[in-house]
């Protein structure tokens, strides 16, 4: 009896040809498996395919629930986004493809775990340090490492094979995509003078070809979590669709960027992730009216340890159940709606509200019904000020060069 493989399938170029090349190589029988994240319309041509190619069984898991329930919003409340540009769609789907993963070789009785992923690659990181994590002691194969080939070579392979394959040499872009967003890399994207091709956006309008008026829409939270849209209660999955379609016709979403992969190199990387972009816009904007000067800033830092963490792939990882607390704590009283502006690529938030918000009016105002007491101000200043004053009056005033000595050293020479 031959021993079984899991093998994380995509039914893209390099797992459709990691099927029949496991089964040369191993003699092994491949066990398809694939996660519905909100990657396809259509998991039973995705299905065909896997046994097509030489699958023994070919299975189709659906995991969006799980992905927006415990990824994508948990990162939604961090605003996470790696390196200030990237909202980590396929950085989130690993972990949870990682325990999908192991819990379906479990039930299969399963020897190994075999993924697509390129030594290159940012997600070989992100699966196999979750799977070790979730079960240490199985195996994992990676045959995009081992076959040695080019993106030509191994669609070439495929060809002679008979493997069918979604890309040509003609459009030779390595696509992922989800419910939080799509990535897109390859070919002439992978100069980066190169502005990307028009065909290269699938998801998103040209700014320039979007709707000649804006579009205005009211997003309602509920603990740092959206729950409408317009007034209307939506569920996550359908809320993050309805997003990226009405963001997408107005050309919202596109990055490109410069990106620090785990493996040390910098990559090109160009993405889509309409929803994504205004939810995290619109989120922060929440923030900035429920959470005080001194939780913003703590914040701000604790999401760039998060979107770091999760673009490494250490979800698993004790450090980030630490700061998951602290998020989830800060989300208190992030409650409330926020009106968007959509218009020509960009998103611009307009309005906001919220039954806990610290923007008090009678303070604010210079009109009629200021409260604020402005005799109050003198005596802040002078406590504010008085370390300042202090060093000052003994170093500064006191140095034979005065003031001079904390200007840069070429202004002082100018000076003198």
């Amino acid at each position: 009896m031959k021993k079984k493989i899991i093998l994380a399938y995509s039914g893209g170029v390099d797992t459709s040809v990691a099927i029949k090349w496991l089964q040369e190589k191993y003699k092994v029988d491949v066990i398809a498996v694939t996660i519905d994240v909100g990657n396809e319309k259509d998991f039973k041509v995705v299905r065909q395919k896997a046994l097509k190619v030489g699958a023994k069984k070919a299975l189709v898991i659906d995991g969006k629930e799980l992905f927006v329930k415990y990824f994508i919003f948990p990162a939604l409340q961090a605003n996470a986004l790696y390196e200030g540009q990237y909202p980590l769609a396929t950085a989130l789907s690993r972990p949870l493809m990682a325990k999908l993963l192991v819990d379906t070789a479990a039930a299969e009785g399963a020897t190994a775990i075999a993924h697509g992923c390129t030594g290159k690659g940012n997600d070989q990181v992100r699966l196999e340090v979750g799977i070790n994590a979730l079960a240490p002691d199985m195996k994992i194969l990676a045959p995009a490492r081992e076959w040695g080939m080019t993106r030509e070579e191994t669609i070439k392979y495929a060809q002679d094979n008979g493997i069918p394959i979604p890309v040509t040499k003609k459009s030779p872009y390595s696509i992922d995509e989800n419910l939080w967003g799509k990535s897109i890399e390859c070919g002439v994207l992978e100069d980066p003078w190169a502005e990307p091709p028009a065909d290269a956006y699938t998801w998103t309008k040209s700014p320039d070809e979007a709707p000649s008026k804006p579009q205005y829409i009211e997003i309602g939270f509920e603990k740092g979590i959206p729950v409408s849209l317009d007034g209307k209660k939506m569920e996550g999955i359908a809320l993050i669709q309805k997003m990226n379609e009405t963001a997408g016709k107005h050309g919202i979403g596109r990055i490109d960027h410069i990106e620090n992969r785990v493996v040390g190199i910098k990559s090109r990387e160009i993405y889509e992730a309409p929803a994504a972009v205004v939810l995290i816009q619109a989120h922060q904007a929440l923030e900035a009216m429920t959470m005080s000067k001194d939780q913003l800033r703590f914040k701000q830092k604790v999401s760039v340890e998060c979107a770091d963490l999760i673009y490494n792939g250490l979800w698993f990882s004790q450090l980030n159940r630490d700061l998951s607390a602290y998020i989830l704590s800060s989300q208190r009283y992030v409650t409330g709606t926020v009106r968007v502006k959509l218009f020509k690529g960009q998103a611009t938030v307009v309005g906001r509200k919220s039954p806990w918000s610290l923007y008090n009016l009678s303070l604010a105002t210079y009109d009629k019904g200021d409260k604020f007491d402005q005799k109050a101000a003198e005596g802040f200043i002078h406590l504010w000020g008085l370390p300042v004053k202090t060093q000052a009056q003994i170093q500064l005033l006191g140095d034979k060069e005065g003031p001079l000595s904390i200007m840069g050293p070429d202004e002082e020479k100018k000076k003198k």
